[in-house]
C-alpha cells in the first residue's frame, strides 16, 4: 500500500549547480522511492545503481510486505538470532525515540493496527502492546508472545540516510532522496507541504538536512482508523506534523510520534532529542502551528 505524499518537490533545486540532472523512480518499502541527482553521467550512473542496490538490501530487513524479509521472520517467530547490525541499529534508535517521547513510539503496535484493518480483537491486540516485551542485543531480538513490529515510522526514513550516504560517498555533492522522507545533499531545494484535508499549507527549504511529514489520516483503516495509532489509547492531536532533523530517521519518527502530543508535550520531545531541530504542525481546524 503507497503512503499518500504530503512532501511534494517545488522545486528540485532553487539554485541548481552547473551540471545534468536525472531522475528516477521506482517502488521501495511500500511507497515510491525517487533519487534526483546532479552530476556528470558517468558519476551518476554508477551512484543511482549503487544506491538503488542499497535500497534493495535495506528492503530486504524491514519490509512488512515481503513475508521473507528480516522483520517478517521476527513477526512470525518472535526470535531472531544472530540479527543483522542494520536492524539492531534501527531497534536501538527506536528505543532511544519511545523514551524520549514517551511512549508514543511504539513499535509494538503492529498487532494493533492489524486488529483495526482486518476486523481483529482491537481488546485483544492492545493487550500485548509494549515496548517493555522487546529485547535487543548483537545475539538475538525477541518479542513477548503475541508481539509484532512494525518499524515503517522510521524505516523508510533510515532508508533515505543510508542511500544518502551511499550517493555522497560515489562522490556526488548535490541530490534530493525521496524514500516516504527527504533528505539533501547540498541544495537549496523547496518542498511544499501538504495536509490531506487541507491541501498545502506551507513551505520549506531544504539544504543538507532531512524532513518528513506524517498525517494520521493519509491513510485511513478499514474501520475509518487513522494509521497512526496511540499505544496508549488517546486520539492524534494534530491532522499533520512536518520536522525537520539531521537526519531523515530522526524526521521520520518524530513526525509519527509528535502526532499524537500536545504542543506542549512536542516542545519537550523536542528538546530531549537534541539541537537541530525544528518542527510545525497542522491543527484539526487547519491552522499551521510552529512547536
Amino acid at each position: 500500500m503507497r503512503r499518500r505524499r504530503l512532501l511534494q518537490i517545488l522545486a528540485a533545486a532553487v539554485l541548481a549547480p552547473a551540471a545534468a540532472r536525472s531522475d528516477e523512480t521506482r517502488i521501495a518499502l511500500g511507497a515510491e522511492a525517487r533519487m534526483t541527482l546532479y552530476g556528470p553521467a558517468e558519476i551518476t550512473s554508477r551512484a543511482r545503481a549503487r544506491a538503488w542496490a542499497e535500497m534493495a538490501r535495506i528492503e530486504r530487513i524491514f519490509s512488512l510486505h515481503d513475508p521473507a524479509s528480516v522483520l517478517s521472520r521476527l513477526n512470525a517467530t518472535g526470535r531472531l538470532d544472530e540479527p543483522p547490525p542494520e536492524l539492531v541499529e534501527v531497534l536501538v534508535m527506536a528505543d532511544r525515540l519511545h523514551d524520549a517521547t514517551g511512549g508514543r513510539f511504539d513499535p509494538t503496535v503492529q498487532p494493533l493496527w492489524l486488529a483495526h484493518a482486518t476486523g481483529g480483537d482491537v481488546a485483544a491486540a492492545r493487550a500485548v502492546l509494549g515496548w517493555d516485551g522487546v529485547t535487543v542485543s548483537r545475539d538475538a531480538i525477541t518479542l513477548r508472545p503475541g508481539q509484532a513490529l512494525t518499524l515503517n515510522g522510521i524505516a523508510q526514513g533510515y532508508a533515505t540516510d543510508r542511500v544518502t550516504q551511499v550517493l555522497a560517498e560515489e562522490g556526488l555533492h548535490h541530490a534530493l532522496v525521496e524514500i516516504g522522507e527527504f533528505r539533501a545533499l547540498s541544495g537549496p531545494f523547496r518542498l511544499g507541504v501538504e495536509d490531506p484535508e487541507f491541501g498545502q499549507l506551507g513551505q520549506l527549504t531544504l539544504s543538507d538536512r532531512a524532513c518528513a511529514t506524517s498525517s494520521p489520516k493519509a491513510m485511513v483503516l478499514p474501520d475509518g482508523s487513522g494509521h497512526i495509532l496511540d499505544p496508549a489509547g488517546g486520539a492524534p492531536v494534530w491532522s499533520s506534523v512536518t520536522v525537520a532533523a539531521p537526519t531523515a530517521a530522526l524526521a521520520d519518527g518524530l513526525s509519527t510520534a509528535l502526532c499524537l502530543a500536545t504542543a506542549e508535550a512536542a516542545r519537550g520531545i523536542l528538546d530531549r532529542c537534541g539541537p537541530g531541530l525544528r518542527a510545525t504542525a497542522i491543527s484539526r481546524h487547519g491552522e499551521l502551528l510552529t512547536l
